[in-house]
């Protein structure tokens, strides 16, 4: 949990101390992982895929200290979709609760609520 944000939030740490919230984080990542992201591996960059979508406005948030998805893999993804809008945010981490981070999805967001 202190791996997905840059600034660590202390409250945030506490509620590993409590065993259903900790049970619950566990249980759901370890669903994913062991099922490996329910895909083939490059699975998203293959060109059929991304050309199903390439029609589809998309922006991408990402945090340059990302360790949880590192910022070399929006930047793959920019070369095999290059429509898309990337954004690296230079103090982030993974957590969209980071302000560089909320702030850019928030305007995001009110971009594509104007489509």
């Amino acid at each position: 949990m202190a791996t997905s944000r840059l600034l660590v939030d202390p409250a945030y740490l506490q509620r590993v101390d409590d065993d259903e919230f900790a049970n619950a984080f566990a249980r759901i990542e370890n669903h994913y992982f062991v099922n490996e992201g329910f895909m083939r591996d490059g699975q998203l960059l293959e060109k059929q895929g991304i050309d199903k979508i390439r029609h589809i406005p998309t922006i991408v948030v990402q945090g340059r200290y990302d360790v949880v998805c590192p910022a070399t893999t929006a930047y793959t993804l920019k070369k095999v979709f290059p429509e898309l809008e990337l954004h690296i945010v230079p103090d982030a981490g993974h957590s969209s609760r980071e302000p560089g981070i909320a702030k850019l999805l928030v305007e995001a967001t009110d971009k594509f609520a104007d489509l």
